[in-house]
């Protein structure tokens, strides 16, 4: 069965410095795979070269067609979307306008996202609907640019560490959330620093080190392997 996404020898750099040496995964469709790692393992970098962001090398497959070359609005019409960690919102716009600014052009109609379906997931976002995103806390401009994301309909998610510096009710909210994202058919490649979170919501678990994929097996199998957590997890 041919992958969703398949990464074959992806090397990234910034400037002169490689922060990826080789990296090689496929997500399924309705997958949830979570990176984990230290900061600095290239966590980060990965999505954002998936996405087209960063100079890379090697082959970035998307149903398996090669789609190194393409900008990255051209990937995300081909069907994927991208949570950044500094979420990106648009300041001056409403909530609403902001979430409406995810529909892309020419998107076909009776897709899998609602504007009312996501504010249901977040009733918050609901209440600030007409509220300058500017004007959100952290943890609310988060919801929205998670939402904002699906609003596009994508196959499939890149989330980069969406829980970090949220309030543990909000962390469970977006837990929520990604099971939610995969119950409707659409895979998440999620960079989380949580190993709760991870182990709660992923289907796999991919551990990174130094740019590069040190394990790679089912939460069960990372809960029982000490020494990949100690080694790699362990503060």
């Amino acid at each position: 069965m041919t992958a969703l996404l398949e990464v074959r020898g992806l090397s990234a750099f910034y400037g002169a410095s490689q922060v990826l040496h080789g990296l090689h995964l496929q997500v399924q469709t309705g997958e949830v795979v979570c990176l984990l790692g230290r900061n600095g393992s290239g966590r980060s970098t990965l999505l954002r070269a998936v996405m087209g962001l960063v100079d890379s090398r090697g082959e970035v497959l998307w149903r398996g067609r090669n789609s190194a070359s393409l900008r990255p609005y051209e990937r995300a019409q081909l069907g994927l979307g991208y949570v950044p960690e500094n979420r990106e919102v648009f300041p001056s716009l409403t909530v609403e306008q902001n979430l409406l600014l995810g529909v892309k052009p020419g998107q076909r109609q009776g897709g899998r996202w609602t504007l009312s379906m996501l504010l249901g997931l977040f009733p918050r976002l609901k209440e600030r609907l007409h509220t300058a995103a500017g004007h959100l806390s952290g943890g609310e401009q988060q919801m929205l640019t998670l939402c904002r994301t699906m609003m596009g309909d994508p196959d499939l998610v890149l989330v980069d560490e969406p829980t970090e510096g949220l309030a543990p009710a909000l962390v469970e909210q977006v837990a929520q959330f990604v099971a939610t994202v995969r119950g409707a058919g659409v895979a998440v490649l999620l960079v989380e620093q949580k190993l709760s979170i991870a182990l709660q919501v992923s289907s796999r678990c991919l551990v990174m080190g130094h740019g590069r994929i040190v394990f790679e097996g089912k939460p069960e199998q990372l809960i029982a392997d000490v020494a990949t957590q100690n080694e790699w997890l362990g503060v």
